[in-house]
């Protein structure tokens, strides 16, 4: 299968329209507030020899930080021009930066079948995917771990639904940052409570570990308070 044309221009307009500067994405918060803890909750589980692969790495900052955990990292992303944001702001060359299409299943075997096995993060890539492509994404995380990866997955919760809504009618409406994710038409948290779980599991992977958690996100309320997003994380194992 592959995404809709709309879904596929509103990545590419979004990241078009963004700048180089850190931050600039409403998500792309630093490492210290989301691969870094993450990376804690995953290396007991993973084996660290093995590369890692970034499902929707964006601009690449958490890819970035994944290079110095992991043996190899090696960012993909649906949008041109995220992975050419990418490729610019990794002046010490850690990490690698390729186009993919997560929903495109001879792309993503061809890229297990060059890299082998592999751990996985993905952040944030199932609420906002269309629903027929959720089960597609969900199945590339497992193609790619196989036997021997470990994947790292975190998903907004339908309760970050309302802490959007609360941010967009703030007087004066959105946050600058929270505006521009719906001017191209992105939809947050569109997912379900048991729908990330329930895909997780129909895909053949194994839970090893689950727990809550909240995406720090580079946007502020009126009165300073920082938007954070709550969501579920997942270490999991092929089936």
């Amino acid at each position: 299968m592959d995404v809709s044309q709309g879904y596929r221009e509103s990545w590419e307009g979004f990241w078009s329209a963004t700048s180089d500067a850190p931050g600039e994405a409403i998500w792309d918060s630093d490492p210290s507030l989301t691969s870094v803890p993450d990376s804690k909750l995953l290396l007991p589980y993973a084996d660290a020899s093995l590369p890692v692969v970034d499902l929707g790495c964006g601009n690449g900052t958490q890819t970035r930080y994944l290079a110095t955990c992991f043996a190899r990292a090696i960012g993909v992303d649906l949008s041109h021009a995220a992975i050419e944001h990418a490729r610019r702001a990794d002046t010490a060359g850690v990490a690698e930066f390729a186009q993919l299409n997560l929903v495109d299943g001879d792309a993503v075997r061809a890229l297990h079948e060059r890299i082998g096995d592999t751990n996985v993060y993905m952040r944030a890539v199932i609420h906002q995917s269309e629903p027929p492509a959720r089960p597609v994404v969900a199945a590339a995380v497992a193609t790619l771990i196989g036997e021997r990866g470990r994947a790292f997955v975190a998903e907004l919760t339908p309760a970050s639904k309302t802490v959007l809504q609360q941010a967009a009618q703030a007087p004066g409406g959105p946050p600058e940052k929270l505006r521009r994710v719906f001017e191209h038409g992105l939809k947050p948290a569109s997912a379900t409570e048991e729908e990330v779980p329930e895909l997780l599991r129909a895909a053949g992977l194994t839970t090893l570990a689950t727990g809550d958690t909240a995406l720090a996100q580079t946007e502020y309320l009126p009165d300073g308070t920082r938007i954070d997003l709550p969501a579920r994380w997942f270490v999991l194992a092929g089936g």
